[in-house]
């Protein structure tokens, strides 16, 4: 059964419970006519049973509805850092690991061609998850600010790039790409999802806003890992420029698009209940300071990565002399 329970009132009115809410159905059996009235929004399909015959009653239509926010959602956001947030983004960061360590490995010891195929599939799935949701969001407002104000300018967006370059491009392109996926593919999974704050305070839980968000920084958290364990990315120094250059472009084109239009990409005009909030209220969002530091954190996680790479790598190299000498 998809909901817990039916209450059969003595004047046709039936309460069916869902998982998600209450839906009050009352039914006039002279007209043949159906009245509801929401209490708690349903958001899925209800079948009511009668006595001899079945009556079913679709509220699949009203809850795509209030699914895709058609007309505003009538349910209020669960709120950052709520059980629903952290048990949903939990859910779907435990599933990106589990999928990435698991093809990773299997994957690991296989060709370069047979490995990309999985990244192929990944880009596919990100990029059509994220135009489905442009279309919708255009839908929805009557207006191509859905487009507008869903470029590929946020840090974790530039993945929608980064991975069709990954899984498509050759040479050096693909190597500087390959190597910007497995960087910051994880940072976006993790703030895209549990550092949301923004969306989560904004809308539902389960809401298409904050539900295909989640499935694609999800993938990009996967595209991250999988790119890592099956040694895809060579994070080479020659790249380093690279990787460096397209961060920058990415920060002047937001900023430019932010002043142009009044929006927030990459966050460089505030925090807007993100972790970057600490900065923005240190310099009290000056104009020029708050961008600055944000994309001097973006510059010093690419720094950063990279040390650690490489003392790892250096470190493993030591250690694998020291054994040859100690035979």
């Amino acid at each position: 059964s998809i909901y817990r329970t039916v209450q059969n009132t003595s004047n046709g009115v039936f309460i069916l419970k869902f998982l998600c809410g209450t839906f009050v159905l009352r039914i006039d059996k002279r007209y043949n006519r159906v009245y509801n009235k929401s209490v708690d929004p349903v958001t899925l399909c209800g079948f009511v049973t009668e006595k001899g015959g079945v009556l079913v009653y679709r509220a699949y239509a009203m809850g795509m509805k209030e699914f895709f926010g058609f007309g505003g959602y009538t349910r209020e956001a669960e709120g950052f850092l709520s059980w629903q947030h952290l048990v949903f983004v939990g859910s779907l960061l435990t599933v990106m690991i589990l999928a990435a360590v698991w093809l990773g490995n299997r994957n690991r010891l296989l060709s370069d061609r047979e490995k990309n195929r999985v990244l192929i599939w990944t880009a596919m799935l990100i990029d059509g998850f994220e135009i489905l949701k442009i279309v919708i969001l255009c839908l929805r407002s009557g207006s191509m600010n859905g487009l507008l104000h869903n470029l590929p300018l946020f840090l974790c967006s530039i993945q929608l790039i980064a991975i069709p370059l990954a899984a498509f491009s050759k040479g050096r392109i693909k190597e500087a790409a390959l190597d910007f996926v497995c960087i910051y593919g994880i940072l976006g999974a993790v703030f895209g999802t549990i550092g949301a704050g923004q969306n989560y305070n904004a809308y539902p839980v389960l809401s298409m806003d904050n539900v295909v968000s989640g499935i694609t920084h999800s993938l990009s958290g996967f595209a991250s890992l999988y790119v890592l364990i099956t040694r895809m990315a060579s994070l080479k120094k020659r790249n380093i420029s690279v990787t460096v250059g397209i961060l920058i472009g990415f920060c002047i084109a937001a900023y430019v698009v932010n002043v142009l239009i009044g929006y927030n990409y990459m966050f460089l005009m505030r925090g807007d209940g993100t972790p970057y909030d600490i900065f923005y209220n240190l310099v009290g969002g000056h104009p020029v300071l708050y961008p600055l530091i944000v994309a001097g954190l973006f510059l010093l996680y690419i720094i950063a990565y990279y040390y650690v790479y490489y003392a790892i790598c250096r470190r493993s190299t030591a250690k694998s002399q020291t054994k040859e000498e100690l035979l």
